[in-house]
């Protein structure tokens, strides 16, 4: 005999199986676009640029093949579980190595879980991947809520410290009563909640944003690299802030265009930070990808988006994240131990000065060879070895 407690907290297994009739609407769609002239301009400066798009569009119906995602997926253990309200998505992949570290990671936007599967391996099974058994981690890859496979939230309030709550449920959930968090872009900032809140259980965490960066605020800037990450962020700001601009204080209004058009998906997507644009633009445009950044994967993520119909509650997770820095509350400070890497492509290198500010007890930095904002993705075994290096002093 089951409670209405245990159904509320019960873990079921999610199984991921799309209709044809989705995949030749979304083909028709796709063909029907109704195109705008080319840009005036040279490079983006005017938003995404015709060519990569309209190649990206025709690999897109004649090439790419959603089921090969669909597989890859449902080869990995995933399931769903409801939490404050909302069924949450997560894959669970357990390491065969003997005391595996738990570790929950969490994607960033315009990414979703398809960002982090290549790192799975490298960090469930390490021995594989040039690592020691001593290095392997249980794996908890969530959807944050209105991301992807998740279920939309039906009220306000979903910031990043609520999600961090939820993850602390969803960990304890499974059964960790010590673990480690990681993020990037979005996940940073839900990573950096839940380094605020202290979860009982939480012994450390790894970003490789720095959100308190991203945010403004008063940073040393006397060296020549806190100067070149002030006017790499001044950069972004006055060339590519339109996405998050809008997001941030209009997400409905941008979310017609997101579940109606899959172009439209495409271009608001592609449309981030100028190093990623041209990484994916190159993929298509000259075939050429960049680590694994390529364009079945690239068009995996997107397709997510588009078969969840997940643009525009997703664009409202900024909307939460503006509203919750406007209510002018300071978080309280992070006393767990905390691991930074910034990677040479990202929208600004975070000096260790600001990372050592933000974080007092850092205890692991280091600048990456390679890489970029999507860093798991682009690079997932240069991505791995810092989330190993990271975490062996509080294993």
């Amino acid at each position: 005999m089951s409670t209405t407690a245990d159904t509320a907290t019960a873990i079921l297994p999610f199984h991921l199986e799309i209709s044809d009739d989705e995949l030749t609407e979304l083909r028709r769609r796709i063909t029907a676009t109704r195109w705008p002239s080319t840009e005036l301009v040279a490079d983006r400066s005017q938003g995404v640029q015709l060519s990569p798009l309209q190649k990206l569009a025709r690999f897109w119906v004649t090439d790419y093949d959603w089921r090969k995602a669909e597989a890859r997926l449902n080869a990995l253990p995933q399931f769903t579980t409801e939490i404050d309200g909302v069924d949450i998505h997560f894959i669970h992949v357990k390491s065969s190595h003997e005391n595996a570290l738990p570790l929950i990671m969490t994607h960033g936007w315009p990414g979703s879980v398809i960002e982090l599967l290549d790192s799975v391996g490298p960090l469930t099974d390490p021995t594989a991947h040039g690592g020691s058994a001593e290095d392997a981690f249980h794996l908890v890859l969530p959807s944050i809520p209105g991301y992807g496979f998740s279920g939309e939230p039906k009220e306000l309030g979903w910031d990043p410290a609520r999600v961090a709550q939820a993850w602390a449920e969803l960990m304890q959930r499974l059964g960790y009563t010590r673990y480690v968090a990681q993020g990037g872009d979005v996940g940073a900032s839900i990573t950096d909640a839940m380094g605020r809140q202290g979860p009982e259980g939480l012994i450390g965490i790894h970003t490789n944003l720095l959100v308190t960066g991203l945010a403004g605020g008063d940073h040393p800037s006397d060296s020549e690299e806190e100067k070149a990450a002030i006017a790499a962020l001044a950069n972004f700001r006055a060339t590519g802030f339109g996405y998050f601009l809008e997001q941030a204080t209009r997400p409905e209004t941008i979310g017609y265009a997101l579940l109606d058009s899959p172009v439209a998906l495409a271009a608001w997507m592609l449309d981030h930070d100028t190093d990623s644009y041209y990484k994916i633009a190159g993929a298509f445009v000259d075939e050429k990808p960049t680590g694994n950044l390529t364009r079945d994967n690239i068009l995996d993520n997107i397709t997510t988006y588009w078969l969840t119909g997940t643009g525009a509650s997703a664009a409202r997770s900024y909307w939460e994240s503006g509203q919750a820095q406007g209510a002018g509350q300071a978080p309280p400070g992070v006393t767990i131990p905390v691991g930074f890497t910034t990677f040479p492509d990202e929208i600004f290198r975070a000096p260790r000065s600001w990372v050592e500010q933000s974080y007092p007890s850092l205890v692991y930095f280091n600048k990456a060879d390679k890489g970029g904002h999507f860093a798991a993705w682009e690079e997932p075994e240069v991505f791995a070895t810092e989330i190993r290096a990271t975490f062996r002093s509080v294993r």
